[in-house]
Order: C-alpha cells, then structure tokens, then sequence
C-alpha cells in the first residue's frame, strides 16, 4: 500500500522546525488532524508532516527509521515495538471504539447480538457479504482478533469475505457499493461521507475499545531521526490545550474521541 503525504495545514508560511509522523488512516480519516495540526504549528512553529498509512505500515516505517515518531492504535504490536529498542516508550494520548457496520436491513440480525464476538459469529452463519480491510493495520489487527475469539478463521472463509487491502475510507466505500458489513472506528465512520445504506449495528462491548498512543523512534537506533521535535510534539499532544481540542471534536453533535493522556504515564523503553 502507498504512503500518502499530508502536509500540516495552517499558515502559509514555513515553520521553522519540520518532522516526520507515521498516522493511521483511521486518524487522518477523522478529520481531528485538520484541527490538531494548524493549533501546532502556531503554538510550536513545527510542521508536522503525516505519512498516512495502517498501523503496521506505520510500524515499518518506524523501524526502518523514516519517520520520527508514529501515532497508532495496536497495543500488543506497539509494546513489541518498544521492547524491540525501535521506540524509546508508549505514550496514550486518546480512545474511542470500534463498532461494526452493515446493511440497515440487517440480514445477519447483528442488531440483537450479546456481544462483539457474537455480531461476526451471526454474520459468518449466514455468510452475509462483509469487508476487511485486510492492510495489517489496527483495525485489521483488531478485526482478525475478533474472529480469533470467535473460535473462526477467515483464511478459510468463502468469496461472502472481501478482504481489499485498503485504509478505512476506502473499505468504508467498498463496503458501502457491496452492501457489506464491516469493522470500523467510530471516528472514521461519523466522518465518512458515502453512507449508502450502511449503518451502526452493533457497538459497546468493551472488547472494542480502541486506544491511540505516540511512540518516538529511538534515536540510539536512528541518529538522524528528530527526537527533540517528537518530544516537543509528545508535550503539546498531552497538554490542556490537545485535551480541549480532542474532547470538543465532534460531528453531528458526536464525540469521535475522548483525550486519556493525562491518566496514564509513558511506559520507557527496558
């Protein structure tokens, strides 16, 4: 998959810092980095640049030593990559869910599932059309985990599963064309403009919290990556001034996601 560059908007003339930052689609679909990115680069005069890409991508980048910090959403495979000495530490910054989607109509009744697990279960007893965004990206990640512990596995599952190598707001449009159900974050999907006849079926189990953390490369790994700006950067996206802006973020009067960085510490590097 390519990596899209997205230049810090704001004001025309150039900050006098520059850095690199791997982002999820899943965060550059929301539309929150439209607000954060001008508000930093006034308060900081740092021009955040976002490759936009999925978490594992991300990840890769992070390890080959291409961008200076990464803003993801996969715990277990940030974890690894910090213990692996790419990342000086894990800092969260801001949550919000997953929650599945799907045809109004609701062939596989997912609308009366007790739970996340029990919503793909439905929908693979029917075998109704669903999408993946099958790119190694959190959402992905989180997507295989679910049909884990839903005792299935979709390398085994028919041509009902479409699985398009693509970030959110594509398979958001695939799915969409296809009627299809889906696995989204909450953010994407209040942010996505080609609705269809899709909509939010099942959300609230707590299996589907979805947590947002910033890692700065390690620069004992890399040293020509940028850590005094990734720092710099960590301090604003953990400050009163990020938390007002995540927490005031909405769209048709929702929430898409809620700042967390102040009730936890970073975890450092061993």
């Amino acid at each position: 998959m390519g990596v899209v560059l997205a230049l810090a908007l704001g004001s025309a003339a150039q900050a006098a810092d520059v850095m690199k930052m791997a982002v999820t689609t899943s965060f550059h679909n929301s539309g929150l980095a439209d607000v954060l990115l001008p508000e930093i680069q006034t308060d900081l005069d740092l021009e955040v640049q976002l490759l936009v890409v999925g978490t594992g991508q991300a990840l890769k980048l992070g390890r080959a030593g291409d961008v200076d910090a990464i803003l993801v959403h996969s715990r277990a495979a940030e974890e690894a990559f910090v213990e692996e000495g790419f990342g000086t530490h894990r800092r969260e910054i801001m949550y919000n869910d997953f929650v599945v989607i799907g045809p109004a109509s609701d062939p596989a009744q997912i609308g009366t599932a007790e739970s996340a697990v029990d919503s793909l279960q439905k929908i693979a007893a029917v075998e109704a059309t669903f999408v993946s965004r099958g790119d190694d990206s959190g959402t992905h990640k989180k997507e295989l985990n679910l049909w884990g512990n839903a005792g299935l596995d979709a390398e085994g599952f028919g041509k009902w599963y479409n699985a398009v190598g693509a970030g959110m707001g594509a398979a958001l449009n695939t799915a969409a064309g296809m009627d299809a159900y889906i696995l989204s974050d909450r953010a994407s999907w209040l942010n996505f403009g080609n609705k269809g006849d899709l909509a939010l079926l099942y959300s609230g189990d707590p299996v589907l919290f979805n947590q947002y953390a910033f890692l700065p490369v390690n620069p004992e790994r890399h040293g020509h990556v940028k850590n005094d700006l990734a720092m710099k950067l960590e301090g604003w996206l953990t400050s009163d001034k990020a938390k007002g802006l995540i927490d005031t973020y909405k769209i048709g009067g929702e929430t898409l996601f809620v700042f967390n960085a102040a009730q936890v510490q970073a975890v450092a590097a061993q």
